[in-house]
């Protein structure tokens, strides 16, 4: 059996010009980073402004699993299949972070059959966008450093010094440190804490820009720090938005690719779902929709949280609205949530199945009461039985959703029309409209409680001294009607990643808030989330390698 990377090496990948063709993109529109990869302009979206939206489906998932569930796989072979019927269907996804594909997750481009391409040019370096963005995000940290050490004219206090320096790759190492030790030359001493590139607000603020001029203003609006009285200091302060502006100018421009089908796809942005909002950048969407009738993009981890974060943020910012979500899930996980041992997945196990469902009925539960259709997307191994299969499809339909079996790892588009016909089915289904968790005006701390107790299914909420102090001060100066994003564990409804299944009766944590005013958002954080993964005891950048000839290995 091929690996995902062989897979992908033996794919015959068309020029991205023939592409860009098949959405009515010319050649001079194209800015090529080689045969295989271009960034499009920003002006194809405006040129077709007047023209109608497609139709948009969200694809998310249960709350993941060492017995992996394949979101993204899913959603490309997804697209393919849609294609295979000659819809006009594209994909708008996440660029994946150096930091899990040298960890422990792996790479972001689907598997099997099912990969964006080309694969190892994804999932490592791509086009420059990460690298852009943690270049932009500390130059203005060193401007903030600079601005201490030249007199501080601004009078920022250093202890009180919101803005964060960020790394992409996973280094626990940076979680807590101290800048200029000894004084003098090497600037003020001061304490420092470092975000993965994904989490960083620049990545948030990229995602959730309009155009230029809208990401220069969210630059400008960055909170940076507090001053000796207690006010806060924008970017705007240091005149330092023109210059990350000028790193991101090509960053900002969504990247074009291929599927292993020659689905177009447009990859761009990719904030984590955990410590982030999840979700690729408005850009990419809104060009999607204008140049094809299905877009299918997908929102990170579980449905708790990119999905939440997809309606709750993007959408709200957007002003768009998905007329279907797919969920993802696999009888393995299933299985896993009811406690059966790793290595004990693969035998059949229909009671098993049963018992872990309840993870997946909240997600469909969650998802319905957005007033959105919803499908079961069961991505299909090769151990899963008829009984197993059955089971899941009863039991999704007892509570509202589509179930669709899904061979698309192994099949790529084919084996993926029954859930095709489904997703086509459901967005037929007149939309309900945005209906939003929460209301702007609401207090951050009722919006935390809505989420929590809606989404999460927690009875309680306890804010943090320290953190109620934050929501108050930030409320006081003016931040407190924006949306909330909760940085949460991936792996559990609950703010414990070892409570499976749906936990009922706890209370969910939040011990810190931090303030994104440039991206327009609180983040609330909760249980021991960090935003600085580290790496695992083997971590994947061990098995990587490169042979004489160029040629990669190791990569997922």
């Amino acid at each position: 059996m091929l690996s995902d990377i062989e897979i992908a090496r033996n794919a015959k990948m068309l020029p991205i010009e023939q592409i860009a063709g098949k959405l009515g993109i010319e050649r001079d529109d194209l800015e090529f980073y080689g045969k295989y990869k271009a960034k499009l302009p920003l002006r194809l979206l405006s040129d077709r402004k007047d023209k109608k939206d497609g139709k948009l489906v969200l694809v998310t998932a249960m709350n993941p699993t060492p017995a992996g569930e394949g979101k993204t796989t899913v959603s490309i072979g997804l697209a393919q299949a849609l294609n295979k019927q000659n819809k006009n269907a594209m994909l708008a996804l996440r660029e994946p972070s150096l930091g899990p594909v040298f960890g422990i997750k792996g790479g972001a481009a689907g598997g099997g059959y099912s990969q964006v391409v080309p694969m190892d040019d994804i999932n490592l370096h791509f086009t420059g966008d990460l690298h852009a963005i943690t270049s932009a995000n500390n130059l203005l940290a060193a401007m903030i450093d600079n601005h201490l050490y030249q007199g501080n004219e601004l009078k920022l206090d250093k202890d009180r010094i919101l803005w964060k320096r960020c790394l992409d790759m996973n280094d626990r190492a940076l979680r807590s440190l101290n800048l200029g030790v000894g004084g003098g030359v090497n600037g003020v001493p001061r304490n420092e804490v470092f975000s993965i590139t994904a989490a960083s607000e620049i990545m948030a603020i990229l995602c959730l820009a309009s155009d230029m001029e809208d990401l220069k203003k969210r630059l400008a609006n960055i909170a940076i720090a507090y001053d000796m009285d207690g006010n806060i200091v924008r970017a705007s302060a240091l005149h330092a938005e023109g210059a990350m502006s000028v790193l991101l100018k090509d960053a900002i421009c969504p990247n074009l690719v291929q599927s292993l089908e020659h689905t177009p796809a447009l990859i761009h942005g990719g904030p984590f779902a955990n410590i982030a909002h999840g979700c690729n950048s408005i850009i990419a969407t809104r060009m999607a929709l204008k140049l094809a009738d299905i877009v299918v993009t997908e929102a990170g981890f579980g449905a708790d949280l990119g999905a939440e974060k997809f309606l709750d943020i993007k959408c709200r910012t957007a002003g768009i609205w998905p007329n279907a979500v797919v969920i993802v899930a696999t009888v393995r996980s299933l299985k896993y949530n009811a406690g059966i041992p790793k290595e004990e997945l693969n035998k059949p196990n229909a009671e098993a199945v049963a018992a872990g469902f309840p993870n997946l009925a909240k997600h469909i539960e969650n998802i319905l009461s957005y007033g959105i259709p919803c499908v079961v997307a069961s991505n299909q191994f090769l151990t899963d039985t008829e009984e197993e299969l059955e089971t899941l499809r009863r039991l999704c339909e007892e509570k509202g959703a589509t179930f669709a079996p899904a061979q698309i790892f192994a099949k790529g588009g084919e084996g993926g029309q029954e859930l095709a016909d489904a997703v086509l089915k459901a967005i037929e289904t007149p939309a309900s409209g945005p209906h939003y968790m929460y209301d702007l005006d609401m207090p951050v701390e009722k919006k935390i409680e809505a989420i929590a107790k809606n989404i999460y299914g927690a009875a309680n909420v306890e804010i943090l001294p320290e953190a109620m102090k934050k929501i108050e001060d930030f409320t006081k100066a003016g931040f407190g009607n924006t949306p909330v994003c909760i940085a949460k564990t991936q792996y559990s409804l609950s703010d414990n990643l070892k409570v499976l299944g749906r936990p009922e009766g706890f209370t969910l944590t939040v011990r810190d808030i931090w303030l994104s005013a440039g991206a327009g958002f609180l983040v609330a954080l909760t249980g021991a989330i960090v935003t600085m993964p580290g790496l695992p005891k083997h971590p994947a950048a061990m098995d990587i390698d490169i042979d004489a000839n160029g040629v990669i290995e190791g990569l997922f």
